[in-house]
């Protein structure tokens, strides 16, 4: 999940463009890290210093680490121990967006910086997906919507992205949260999760995004916005509130029913309080998650 949120943080910050982030995301299964992007993401050597390494390669029939214990920069054990550390997509995002000249190595060792400084993430691993660091950065994503960081909120958010990942891809970026009175429809599908705490949860966007969501849900090559995919989408939608309500009985001990998925094609979607979207970008498409309480 790291790979979505540094994507986040690169569109944030204007450091990529959307079709710049999803090109360097669709080369990820097929891209195989270096020894020199390892190193600076474990602060082993510098930019400068794996700059000087790939140059000499040009010049000479040597290996990275090779050069870079012969220049005294690396150990034999150093290479050794970041040869054997698995490798998450977030790095090889980073080293796909090097090779694509959209950023440098230099550029590149100061964005790894100042993330885990923004993120506080002085302890991550790079085989390691730590649980409790990626509930601390959700919950940064509730704080920009200024919106309590609960526990029931994180892990309806955490689940979400989860959700994503396992059933339509790997490859969307969340965008910045937004909290808004209420919220114009376009097309979409509805549920109610009753609890202690009624609201409605909500997945928006147009018919063609619609058609790509589905086709990825449902491994099917839908052509045309028909019943097929609105019945993915509610498929979807109540297969993950499903997930959560499990979740939170198990973790809490609380009752949680949900409503059967409505259809919404048109009007304005409203809570007592507030409506939180939660926009997410693919390749396809933008799709909007709703919540409203």
């Amino acid at each position: 999940m790291f790979t979505q949120f540094l994507g986040n943080y690169l569109l944030q910050k204007g450091i990529v463009t959307r079709d710049q982030l999803f090109n360097a995301m669709a080369r990820l299964s097929q891209s195989h890290i270096k020894l020199g992007t390892i190193a600076i993401h474990e602060g082993l050597m510098t930019a400068n210093e794996v700059d000087e390494c790939l140059y000499i390669q040009t010049r000479e029939d040597k290996r990275f680490g090779e050069i870079a214990v012969a220049r005294g920069y690396l150990s034999e054990e150093n290479v050794s121990d970041l040869l054997s550390k698995q490798t998450p997509d977030y790095i090889l995002l980073g080293q796909n967006l090097v090779e694509d000249g959209i950023i440098s190595y230099e550029d590149l060792e100061r964005i790894i910086f100042d993330y885990k400084a923004d993120n506080e993430l002085y302890d991550l691993e790079l085989d390691v997906e730590n649980s409790g660091i990626v509930q601390s950065i959700i919950e940064k994503f509730f704080l920009m919507a200024e919106m309590p960081a609960n526990d029931l909120n994180v892990m309806y958010l955490e689940l979400m992205f989860n959700s994503l990942i396992r059933f339509i891809g790997e490859d969307f970026s969340p965008l910045t949260p937004m909290i808004v009175d209420e919220y114009p429809i376009t097309f979409g599908v509805s549920q109610a999760v009753i609890g202690d705490r009624d609201y409605i949860t909500h997945i928006d966007c147009d018919r063609e995004t619609a058609i790509a969501f589905a086709s990825r849900y449902a491994k099917e090559d839908f052509s045309e916005f028909n019943e097929y995919v609105v019945a993915a989408l509610e498929d979807f939608l109540n297969l993950h509130n499903g997930l959560y309500i499990v979740n939170v009985s198990n973790q809490q001990s609380k009752n949680i029913e949900l409503a059967p998925p409505e259809i919404t094609e048109e009007g304005v979607l409203m809570g007592v309080n507030k409506c939180v979207d939660f926009p997410v970008a693919y390749p396809f498409g933008i799709v909007h998650l709703i919540v409203s309480y």
